[in-house]
């Protein structure tokens, strides 16, 4: 059987490239699109050091309807699609609303329409779990109501997800799995790729690194006044590897024809949700370092606790999260002193 063809948009960014490792670890031939606008041409080297394979890759911009077309007619093998291309800084939206709609949305729909033209379709969808907002109910299950996104950059998750199941009604054939990501940390364990924030990083893990090896002052956690057991807001953060894999099962199951819709929703988490204390904790544990930190007011939007049920993703997908935090944060750690040491080398 020859080797299935996987087309990875944003596939140099933090979750793509893991999860391009992790299908050419599994045999699979990928394509990467990316415009490089929030990620970097030295991940390509990262791939290729870690699997001793370099994917083809693409320069495109989404945005660009023949470009699309061009691309599809070049590659008509594609078996699968895997689309993590889009803008997520949650405050950049809010700031920059059309930008986030044309990026996320119009890319998309671009997409769809050339797969569309296939007999058969294969689509796997980044999405998050910013679709439930604040949930009535911890755990979050795939059944918990979609509340009014809190962000523009929400709101384009929500939107991609309908698009999506839209076309799924009117065609079969075309199948397709949005995966609701929780909050995904770390990096690959090699440390030869891992999250790259560009300018100051929107996420509690990248900023606890960068505080730690003194790129930023100290760490702002926001809020200790929230319902929970040390005050502090409460997350589930998932290792990215395990994440990538995830998208890697996803795919089998629609190349397979297992699916029992031709579309589905899955959470993506550990089932676990830890305060932003106890990954500062975590993290102190696992490194030695002490982290500046102080307690600052709450961030308008915050919620309070956001964890997965992860039973239909551990049954249906045959997979389950299974590095710990601890592995996460020393992961992260690690390659945070590569960055700093190649920042170092190119001053």
């Amino acid at each position: 059987m020859s080797k299935k063809k996987v087309l990875v948009t944003g596939g140099l960014g933090f979750i793509g490239s893991h999860t391009v490792v992790a299908l050419q670890e599994d045999g699979y031939e990928v394509v990467i699109i990316d415009n490089l606008s929030n990620s970097s041409l030295d991940v390509l080297g990262g791939i290729t050091q870690i699997t001793g394979k370099t994917p083809e890759f693409e320069n495109i911009d989404l945005r660009e309807k023949s470009a699309v077309k061009n691309f599809f007619e070049k590659h008509p093998d594609i078996d699968g699609v895997i689309h993590f291309a889009a803008s997520k800084a949650v405050g950049e939206s809010v700031n920059k609303p059309l930008l986030y709609y044309e990026n996320n949305i119009s890319s998309l729909v671009y997409l769809l329409q050339e797969l569309y033209k296939n007999d058969r379709a294969n689509f796997i969808f980044s999405s998050s779990c910013t679709v439930y907002g604040q949930a009535d109910e911890l755990p979050i299950t795939e059944d918990a109501p979609v509340k009014k996104a809190e962000s523009p950059y929400g709101n384009t998750k929500q939107i991609g997800e309908e698009i999506i199941e839209d076309t799924c009604k009117t065609k079969p054939e075309f199948k397709a799995i949005s995966l609701r990501y929780f909050n995904p940390i770390g990096a690959h364990p090699t440390a030869e790729i891992g999250e790259l924030p560009i300018g100051v990083p929107q996420n509690l893990v990248p900023f606890i690194t960068q505080t730690a090896i003194g790129k930023r002052e100290e760490l702002s956690v926001f809020g200790d006044d929230y319902p929970t057991p040390d005050g502090t807001a409460i997350r589930d953060y998932i290792h990215v590897m395990d994440l990538a894999e995830a998208h890697v099962h996803a795919l089998k199951r629609l190349l397979e024809d297992k699916e029992k819709k031709n579309y589905e929703v899955f959470n993506l988490g550990t089932g676990k949700g830890n305060s932003v204390l106890e990954v500062v904790k975590s993290f102190e544990k696992v490194t030695g370092e002490n982290l500046a930190y102080k307690i600052v007011g709450r961030r308008e939007g915050d919620i309070t606790a956001a964890y997965a049920d992860t039973t239909k993703a551990n049954e249906e997908l045959n997979w389950k999260a299974s590095r710990s935090l601890d592995e996460a944060l020393e992961s992260a750690w690690k390659w945070q002193k590569v960055v700093q040491k190649r920042e170092e080398e190119d001053i």
